[in-house]
């Protein structure tokens, strides 16, 4: 028999929750010198629950490359980005929110809900909630940092084709110091965040 503070909680939750579907949201990129910022939202089927996501998030390429390509069935996600030249417009925290709102404004249904990894939130038309390691404990969000993390992976190892000579596909655009070697030896090529410290030195 449940307790009556277990039932006193659970309609706590009820009064306040809307209900519908829930988004989850995360991003990648933030911290690189170079590409993009992404962001991913995720509505999971909740007639199929999805398990272990959080788990799966802390595994290596080849698990995130399978979700990638084949995500859980009924799921409806989109992943947007906010490009170099917004970050640099912008800076990064509002360059962030804005690819942010781009992937849930184009989800091809309404979210009732959107719950985004972090403390902050990007301007939403729906009720929204910022959770602090959201990616570890809510499924929709850890769905969600994965397929950024992926796709932004996948742009690093394009990219890094076209300039070989920075390491792409090895460091993600991090500050590394094999990055920062290459940025010193080359400059700064047109994908490089000129408003980050170590990009705007050697364009002195």
């Amino acid at each position: 028999m449940r307790s009556r503070k277990f039932l006193l909680a659970e309609q706590t939750t009820l009064l306040w929750d809307t209900p519908g579907l829930v988004a989850g949201v995360d991003e990648a990129g933030r911290g690189p010198l170079a590409g993009p910022v992404v962001a991913a939202a995720v509505i999971l089927d909740e007639l199929h629950p999805s398990r272990g996501w959080p788990i799966q998030k802390a595994h290596g390429g080849p698990t995130r490359e399978a979700l990638r390509r084949n995500p859980r069935q009924g799921a409806v996600l989109l992943i947007a980005e906010a490009s170099v030249e917004e970050i640099d417009r912008l800076n990064i925290l509002q360059a962030t929110l804005l690819a942010m709102r781009r992937a849930v404004e184009g989800l091809r249904l309404k979210p009732a809900k959107v719950l985004v990894d972090g403390n902050r939130l990007p301007v939403l038309d729906v009720l929204a909630e910022a959770i602090v390691k959201g990616d570890a404990t809510v499924p929709a969000i850890s769905a969600a940092s994965i397929l950024a993390k992926v796709h932004r992976d996948r742009w690093c190892a394009d990219y890094d084709r076209e300039f070989p000579q920075y390491g792409f596909a090895a460091h993600k655009g991090y500050g590394t110091a094999e990055h920062l070697a290459a940025l010193r030896a080359h400059g700064a090529c047109p994908q490089h965040r000129k408003t980050f410290a170590p990009v705007t030195e050697v364009l002195r």
